[in-house]
């Protein structure tokens, strides 16, 4: 080990566990679960969550407007509530792309109806989605969940932990009641791997073909999300 190296490990083993909590969680590019902040910091985690827990007081005692919240089943380091105005007039300036009306809509159904089948989506919404779905995939919002146990074998979609993310939800039972979307109780599906499918929907045959299918319900066609 070069004297540098010697140097900075040292200097690491100075910090404390709150300073060292505090630099992953800043840096972060996601949510990183309890678990591995606290292999990363070199700590357990009964430590880590006494850690969020004093970055948060701090945080907040010195009007900094940072919270650590729980985010699809981790931590990550978020503005507070009373900045949003400030954040959604910037990013309006900046013309961010945002997802169409048909979009939030078939999000929607899927989020408080999964694992839903492409058909049960288009007989709620009264149009053909598979433009909408795959901008959904495109997007990593969605993910193929499993396979209904019907004849044929459809496949079903659900939300990913992207979308979690993104809505910054903890999980989906986070969801707000919504009246008209109800959530569905558990069907039998074939699972498949976590999160496959939430890459684009053209690097699967499966999804490329769910995605193309034409409905027989649908009446209209929506435009990509």
């Amino acid at each position: 080990m070069t004297q540098d190296a010697t140097a900075a490990s040292t200097n690491a083993t100075q910090l404390s566990v709150q300073q060292r909590v505090e630099a992953l969680l800043v840096t972060a590019d996601r949510a990183v679960s309890t678990s591995r902040l606290a292999v990363a910091a070199d700590a357990t985690s009964a430590e880590v969550d006494a850690a969020i827990e004093q970055l948060n007081a701090a945080w907040a005692d010195s009007g900094h407007v940072l919270q650590v919240q729980r985010v699809a089943g981790g931590w990550r380091v978020q503005t507070i509530a009373d900045v949003a105005p400030v954040l959604a007039e910037a990013a309006a300036r900046r013309g961010q792309h945002k997802l169409s009306q048909a979009a939030l809509e078939t999000l929607s159904v899927i989020a408080y109806r999964q694992p839903v089948m492409r058909a049960e989506i288009e007989a709620i919404r009264g149009v053909a989605c598979g433009e909408v779905l795959r901008g959904l995939m495109e997007r990593r919002l969605i993910r193929i969940a499993g396979r209904a146990e019907e004849v044929g074998r459809p496949m079903l979609y659900g939300t990913s932990r992207e979308f979690l993310q993104v809505f910054a939800l903890g999980s989906i039972d986070d969801l707000p009641e919504v009246e008209g979307l109800e959530r569905r109780p558990r069907v039998s599906v074939t699972e498949v791997a976590p999160e496959e499918g939430s890459a684009s929907p053209g690097n699967s045959k499966d999804e490329a073909a769910a995605a193309s299918d034409d409905p027989s319900e649908a009446t209209a066609t929506d435009s990509e999300a």
